[in-house]
């Protein structure tokens, strides 16, 4: 559904007196957005509030959480706000107490499920993980179980939830899917899948024809069969899996009011279409996508419990390995 002009503008608007208007001082952000995002987005919270001066680190969710981790043992937490891939990791933050609630965020516009219902973190992207095919492949997989099919035998690449967020969120939804589970994980085994790497190494490895199909996040092949690549992307008649890049305040937050405002932009109709045009599917509904990406109404999403995800983790994680090997 594509916003009119008035609309869109009216809830710019309504976004912009959300938060308070005189906010200042630092803000202290840690996130795992690519270099450039991280950069455009502090730039366009910054042209909303230029009294804000914002230091960002930058890494893989891993690594910001290992560096987050150990200064929590040194009793000196310094992020405001974390903006990361996925909601398992927020949920473990929450369990712990380390995030504050910010109940007053409007999240009227979303689905219920991309947020916390107590408000300790928001979903402000979907990052969806489904099939890639190489368009010179022999068969066009429509639903997972075309991937155990003769067609796609020791053809398949996919990343490792040992190493990919991504993965490992794509894990839980497949396994605790009635019709898939580790029925489906043992099935890829016995076609060949050798899970590794993330998914840039996977998406190679099927764009250069190395194997023919795989799973990987959406916007890596959206994007480059744009360009000319020889790939394609599928939703799978099942649904797909997403990490929804949350975004969460810390409760030892030294600005909680920058960091509140940091959070409204990030949900607000103009944060969403900064997503937009960053080449990101917007978790808001109203938002048109990039080129490439259906709409959000047209994808079906693959039931998905973050909290218990957290709690099988280790147990998915052990079991991934006994089935393709450490």
């Amino acid at each position: 559904m594509r916003l009119t002009t008035a609309l869109f503008a009216a809830i710019m608007t309504f976004g912009t007196a959300a938060v308070a208007a005189d906010v200042s001082g630092k803000l202290v952000l840690y996130t795992s957005q690519p270099n450039a995002d991280a950069q455009r987005t502090v730039d366009a919270f910054k042209a909303k509030h230029p009294d804000v001066d914002v230091e960002w680190i930058r890494d893989g969710t891993t690594k910001v959480m290992a560096k987050l981790r150990a200064e929590f043992e040194a009793g000196a937490p310094q992020p405001d706000v974390l903006l990361i891939a996925d909601m398992v990791t927020m949920e473990g933050l929450e369990k712990e107490g380390r995030l504050m609630a910010y109940p007053d965020a409007d999240i009227s516009a979303y689905d219920p499920a991309l947020m916390d219902p107590e408000g300790h973190y928001f979903s402000t992207k979907l990052i969806t993980t489904g099939i890639v095919y190489n368009t010179n492949a022999p068969m066009v997989p429509k639903s997972y179980k075309d991937l155990l099919s003769e067609e796609a035998k020791d053809k398949l690449a996919m990343p490792s939830p040992l190493t990919s967020g991504a993965a490992t969120i794509h894990m839980a939804a497949i396994t605790s899917n009635p019709d898939l589970g580790w029925e489906f994980y043992e099935g890829l085994a016995s076609q060949g899948a050798n899970p590794q790497g993330g998914n840039g190494g996977t998406y190679k490895a099927i764009a250069g024809g190395e194997k023919l199909y795989g799973f990987v996040v959406d916007f890596l092949p959206i994007r480059e069969m744009a360009k000319g690549a020889p790939v394609a992307f599928v939703f799978p008649e099942e649904g797909v899996s997403a990490v929804t890049e949350p975004v969460a305040i810390l409760s030892t937050a030294q600005n909680p009011d920058a960091a509140k405002a940091f959070v409204d932009f990030l949900i607000s109709a103009e944060g969403q279409q900064l997503a937009a045009d960053m080449g990101y599917l917007p978790a808001h509904p109203e938002i048109t996508p990039p080129e490439g990406f259906p709409s959000l109404s047209e994808i079906k999403l693959l039931d998905f419990d973050p909290a218990n995800a957290l709690a099988n983790d280790r147990d998915n994680k052990m079991k991934f390995t006994e089935i393709f090997g450490g």
